[in-house]
This record gives structure tokens, C-alpha cells and sequence, in this order.
């Protein structure tokens, strides 16, 4: 076919396109009977030097090869094409052949095959099989789509902001170019020093010791205001956000810090201050100065003031603008108008009590605007005295910081649904539903709840679990769809999907996908050590696999599987009794029982 009308079909009307390659030209056509009708585009040849000529020439998706060509043996081929074919082109291949042995399945499988078809094949096996491989592929480019998405949002923070990260003992691990440019070093100057290399003698002793004090200690994050020197020995100052960033165990494993250039605020604020501090004979310009002052911050932040009753006496346009009230909405309201729901009670009385008690209070505040939506702001608050030291009302001054939290927000939700559809790919390789993947994370949200897992851990392994079983998408078809038991050989190849699923993610630096490999590779292990891949017992079983294991097997019993018919809710219950402290933890089972009803519950809510 010319290729320029390929191309134009292609676009047009076809989604996908298949290879065909076979020396009978009755098979070719046979299947490419078969695809037309099902709206593929395909191409056909008989040997291997035409498929790598049309490959080469033509976007091809998916190729089925014949294994046993004309004096060719295709998986031969296979092993000596597999870096152009699998690992830079990504094609699925299925091989397809009238002797489909068990040593032609393993060869096929390593070379890189996909799957394997015996002729005289079945047509709805062969759509199926094509159909399941074009899916698979389609979902594999989407997850790719959306893992350059998470990498551009990270460039985004990287180029709006001063950011860098040090080790636990503060040596510096990474620095962006904000960094270099503010800094004055270059990032071979400051990779492996030690942070304070930028610290400015003029700054207290007293800020690094707090400031060290809450990250490291508190293992809490940190904000405020820091004086650094560059390299040629000027100073500039950062407001700076500084976080902790731990391990599974709680231990520390590094600090980043996300930074705004505010010199200039800061010259202009000092200024101020030296000025303000002149005679009387100099009243009148440090009235005006201060008058200045108050407009430039009026101008850049969100300044608002109560009274001691909490009520508004003043706010300014940023206010209004931000929040959608009008001023005449405002003044002589309580500052609760603001106050989004989710902000807990105890937060709000211990701001108000820091704030009676003469204390500057500083932090990260969600707000809620006129209509009901969220907003969020870097807010410092101070008590303003009188000249007896008495509170006479309090003033805030804000930043919007609402598009660094709808970012880090998005980027959450985006890595969790990447995490979901890659659960869906490997349950759907063995014909299982996506509805298994939910109930599975919903009863493991549960289990974490009563078992007291804290609430981040708790969303942790909702989010991961639905990865236990992604090691399957490197298990063949003709094992893991087998309609039967699997013999010990078939087993010991089935078993290798924890391991597989542990090996795609555990080099992730991310927090959920570090849980999902957990996951994957302890979901088969045993209370009572006779589980795999490892053979662990008791709790030397991360609390995650634990969960997972229960949930899966509680779910998958109640589900019809190609293997198998679903049982009824009392042997399902009896298992679970019997196999407490053998197969699953003992306090997991007694949670099980005691919230039955729940676990239930769940069950038909997301029902296949």
C-alpha cells in the first residue's frame, strides 16, 4: 500500500494497526479478514526482512508473528530484534503457531513476547487476545501522558521558586537554578556542602536553633523569614517554607525547602525602620514614609484588622478581591466569615489564644470566599499595643498562596489516579474488574482505620493497594487465564508476579508508590511464615501486606474467577476463622468480624 495513503487512512478512520506476518498467504489474509472488520488497519508480509522494513515505515501497534517461518525461526528473530522491538518501539508481539509447547512458550515470553496463539486458532481468541494488548498498550501511553504531566509540574515549581534540598545532617543534595542565580554559586560550589555556606553571620543564633529544632527534632515543617549571603558577600533575605520529608519508619530522610525572594520587601521594611527612628525634626517624613510603607504592603498583600471582639474593622482591596465580599459586607462581621469548615476547631483557639497572649502568630490558613470556595494564605498576624502595652486589636497580613496548593493538590490526585490505572492493567490481565481493585482499597481503608493506623498511613494504603496484583501483567495468558488448577510448574510462574510488581516500583522515590511495591511483594506472605515470596511470618510482614492480604482474599472468594465459582458468605467466614493466625494476623481477623456489616456493605455498594 503507498504510504502516504496509509498514513491518510490511518488518521482518518483506523485507531490501531496490526502486522500480520506469516508464509501462508491463507493465514494472512484470514486474519486480516478478521481485524478489518473489527476497524483495525493491517498490514501483512510473509519474512522477516519485509516486517522490518514496513516497521521501519509504518506506525505499527501490535504485530502477530508466525513462529515457524520459511527456513526463519521467529523467536531467534525475537531475541536478536528485542531492543528495537520491545524496548525502544514498545510493540506487543504474539506469537502464533500450530505447536505451542511449553518450552516455545518460555523462549517466546523471555525474547519478549507478549503472548501466544495455537493454530487453528479461535477467532474470538485472537480478538480477545489483540484487543486486550491494543487496550493494555493504549493505557501504557496514557500512564506515560501522565507521568510527563507530574514531571512538568515539578519543572513548574522548580522554575517559580528558590528550591533546595539537604540531607539530614543539612549537606546539600540538590539545588535549582533560582538557587545559583539568587546565590551567586554555581551548583558544583554548593552540592555537598553544608547548607550554612549561605548563612549570614548577621542572622541569630537563635532562629537556626529553632529552626533546626522543629524540622529535625519536631520533625515539623518550618517558615520564616531568613537573611543568607551570596558570594560575593552581599546579603538577600528568602521567606522561606521548610519541610521534612520521612521514610516508612518515621525517620527522616531529607529537607526541602521552598523559598520567595523577598529582598527588596525586606530593604524596604528596614529602611523604614532606621528612618522611623529619627528626631521629631524628622516627624513629618517618617509620616510620610511609614504612609508609603503601609501602601506598598497594602499593594502586595491581603491586610485585614479585627478588634478584641474578632470582628472586622478594616480590610483592603486584596482582601475583597480575594475573598469576593464587598467592603460593606464585611466591616463589623466576625473574622469566622472566612473561616473554611475544614480548619479544626482547636487550630483556631490555639491562633486566637497565641494572639491574646501578645504572640505573633504565622502559618498556612484555607479560607473560604463568598461563594464557598477554598482559598489559601500565608498569614502573619500581630497584636498592635497601645503605649501601655495593652491589645488594642490585632492586623493580618496575608499572601495568596492558593495556586502552590491547587498544584501540589493536583499533582496528588494525578499520581493517585496513574496509581489506580495501573491496578486496573493488572487486574484486567486476568479478567477481573476494575470494581475488584476498589473494594479492595476500600476494605483496606477500613482495616487501617480500626487497626489505628494513623490518617496518612490510612490514605497510603488506600491508594496503593489497588497495585497488589500489577506484577501480572508479566504473567503469560496461557497461565494466568487458565480456566483450572495450575500444576506446580504453572504455579511457581504464577507466583513470580509479587516479585515482578516489587521490581516495577521499588526504585520509585514517591511515598505511595514505595507502599504499592510493599504491597505487591508482601500481599502472598503468611502469618504463620508459609507464604511467598519470602516466607515471612508474623509481623516481619509490613502491616500493608497484612491488610492487603485479607482484603484480596476475602474479595476474591466472593468473586467468580475464571478458575472458579464465587462461594457463599459462610464458607467464606469459616475460611477466614480458620485461617486466623496462619494465614492472616489474628487482630485483623477479630477487626473482620466485629465490623462485618461494614465490610459487607462495601461489597454491595461496588458490586460486579
Amino acid at each position: 500500500m503507498d504510504k502516504n495513503r496509509f498514513n491518510k487512512i490511518r488518521k482518518d478512520k483506523i485507531k490501531e494497526t496490526l502486522l500480520i506476518v506469516d508464509d501462508s498467504i491463507v493465514i494472512r489474509e484470514q486474519i486480516k479478514d478478521i481485524f478489518e472488520k473489527e476497524n483495525y488497519l493491517v498490514v501483512t508480509c510473509s519474512n522477516h526482512n519485509e516486517m522490518l522494513n514496513i516497521i521501519n515505515s509504518y506506525g505499527i501497534d501490535l504485530i502477530i508473528l508466525d513462529v515457524e517461518l520459511k527456513d526463519e525461526n521467529s523467536i531467534d528473530f525475537l531475541e536478536n530484534n528485542n531492543k528495537l522491538l520491545i524496548n525502544k518501539l514498545k510493540i506487543p508481539i504474539i506469537m502464533i503457531s500450530s505447536t505451542i509447547t511449553p518450552d516455545i512458550i518460555r523462549r517466546s515470553i523471555k525474547a519478549g513476547a507478549v503472548d501466544t496463539i495455537t493454530k487453528p486458532y479461535v477467532d474470538e481468541e485472537i480478538i480477545l487476545k489483540v484487543n486486550l494488548w491494543i487496550d493494555y498498550k493504549r493505557k501504557q501511553t496514557q500512564l506515560s501522558q501522565s507521568t510527563k504531566l507530574l514531571r512538568d509540574y515539578e519543572d513548574t515549581v522548580n522554575e517559580s521558586f528558590i528550591v533546595s534540598k539537604t540531607d539530614k545532617n543539612g549537606i546539600i543534595t540538590y539545588v535549582n537554578k533560582e538557587f545559583c542565580r539568587l546565590s551567586g554559586y554555581t551548583r558544583d560550589e554548593l552540592i555537598g556542602e553544608n547548607h550554612s555556606i549561605v548563612k549570614s553571620n548577621e542572622s541569630s543564633n537563635e532562629l537556626f536553633e529553632a529552626l533546626w529544632h522543629t524540622i529535625k527534632f519536631l520533625k515539623k515543617p518550618w517558615k520564616g523569614i531568613i537573611k543568607n549571603r551570596k558570594k560575593d558577600g552581599s546579603f538577600y533575605f528568602i521567606d522561606s517554607f521548610i519541610k521534612p520529608i520521612l521514610n516508612q519508619k518515621g525517620e527522616i530522610k531529607e529537607f526541602i525547602a521552598i523559598n520567595n525572594d523577598v529582598t527588596e520587601q525586606e530593604n524596604a521594611k528596614n529602611y523604614f525602620k532606621n528612618k522611623f527612628k529619627g528626631s521629631v525634626k524628622n516627624l513629618n517624613r517618617s509620616i510620610t514614609l511609614s504612609n508609603e510603607y503601609e501602601k506598598a504592603i497594602n499593594v502586595s498583600n491581603i491586610v485585614s484588622r479585627i478588634n478584641l471582639d474578632g470582628k472586622f474593622t478594616y480590610v483592603n482591596d486584596k482582601f475583597c478581591e480575594i475573598s469576593g465580599y464587598k467592603l460593606d459586607e464585611v466591616i463589623g462581621q466576625a473574622h469566622d466569615i472566612v473561616r473554611h469548615p475544614e480548619n479544626p476547631s482547636e487550630v483556631l483557639k490555639n491562633i486566637w489564644k497565641t494572639l491574646k497572649e501578645g504572640n505573633v502568630y504565622k502559618g498556612i490558613l484555607k479560607n473560604k470566599t463568598k461563594d464557598g470556595s477554598a482559598y489559601w494564605v500565608d498569614a502573619t498576624i500581630v497584636p498592635i499595643k497601645d503605649e501601655n502595652n495593652n491589645i488594642i486589636e490585632f492586623m493580618g497580613i496575608k499572601k495568596d498562596v492558593t495556586e502552590i496548593f491547587s498544584l501540589h493538590k493536583e499533582m496528588e490526585e494525578t499520581q493517585k489516579e496513574i496509581i489506580y490505572k495501573m491496578g486496573e492493567i493488572g487486574e484486567s490481565r486476568s479478567k477481573e474488574t476494575g470494581n475488584h481493585v476498589k473494594r479492595v482499597a476500600e476494605y483496606s481503608r477500613l482495616f487501617a482505620i480500626y487497626y489505628g493506623l494513623s490518617k496518612d498511613e490510612t490514605e497510603t494504603i488506600f491508594t496503593a493497594s489497588p497495585m497488589h496484583d500489577i506484577g501480572k501483567v508479566g504473567i503469560s495468558d496461557a497461565i494466568l487465564k487458565k480456566p483450572g488448577k495450575l500444576d506446580n510448574e504453572e504455579f511457581e510462574v504464577m507466583k513470580t508476579h509479587a516479585i515482578i510488581g516489587y521490581n516495577i516500583l521499588k526504585n520509585s522515590q514517591r511515598k505511595v508508590l514505595k507502599a504499592a511495591a510493599i504491597v505487591s511483594k508482601e500481599h502472598h506472605e503468611k502469618w504463620n511464615g508459609k507464604g511467598y515470596p519470602e516466607g515471612l511470618a508474623g509481623e516481619d510482614i509490613h502491616i500493608f501486606g497484612r491488610i492487603t492480604a485479607l482484603a484480596d482474599v476475602f474479595d476474591a472468594l466472593g468473586s467468580k474467577r475464571c478458575y472458579k465459582e464465587a462461594w457463599n458468605d459462610e464458607d467464606i467466614f469459616s475460611l477466614i476463622k480458620k485461617e486466623r493466625a496462619e494465614h492472616f494476623d489474628p487482630k485483623l481477623v477479630d477487626i473482620f468480624f466485629k465490623h462485618k456489616s461494614k465490610f459487607l456493605k462495601i461489597r454491595d455498594k461496588y458490586e460486579d
